[in-house]
C-alpha cells in the first residue's frame, strides 16, 4: 500500500517518487493522467512532472479503486463521476484499515517473539 509522505518536507514529488509510493510504473501514472482528467500534475521545464500532495491524494483514490477494489479504468472513472465524495471516504476508510492491519501484524510479530 501507499506510503504517505511527510507533508512538511516537500512541495513537489517526481513521477518516480510517486510511483515508488504506490509501487507503480511511471508509464501507469502517465496513462492514468490521460484517463482521469482531474489528475494533472504540474509540468515543469523538460516536461518533468511535479506532483503536489493533492495530486498524490488523487493517485491514491485511483489506486484504491483500480488496484485494491479491482475496478477497470472505465468503471473507476464512472464511479468517480457519479460518487466522488463516497469514493474519497471509502479510500480514507481503506487506508485506516490497512494501517490497523499493519499495526496488528507488527504486534503479533512482537508477541510471537515473547513466546
Amino acid at each position: 500500500m501507499a506510503i504517505i509522505p511527510d507533508k512538511t518536507t516537500k512541495l513537489y514529488y517526481s513521477i518516480k517518487e510517486v510511483g515508488e509510493m504506490f509501487s507503480l510504473n511511471d508509464s501507469t501514472l502517465r496513462y492514468w493522467e490521460k484517463e482521469f482528467p482531474f489528475l494533472k500534475p504540474k509540468v515543469a521545464g523538460n516536461k518533468v512532472r511535479q506532483y503536489t500532495d493533492k495530486d498524490i491524494e488523487q493517485v491514491r483514490l485511483i489506486y484504491n479503486l483500480i488496484k485494491v477494489k479491482g475496478l477497470k479504468i472505465a468503471a473507476a472513472r464512472k464511479y468517480l463521476n457519479q460518487n466522488r465524495t463516497g469514493a474519497e471516504k471509502s479510500s480514507e476508510v481503506l487506508d485506516t484499515l490497512i494501517s490497523v492491519r499493519d499495526q496488528l501484524k507488527e504486534l503479533k510479530k512482537q508477541l510471537d517473539g515473547l513466546v
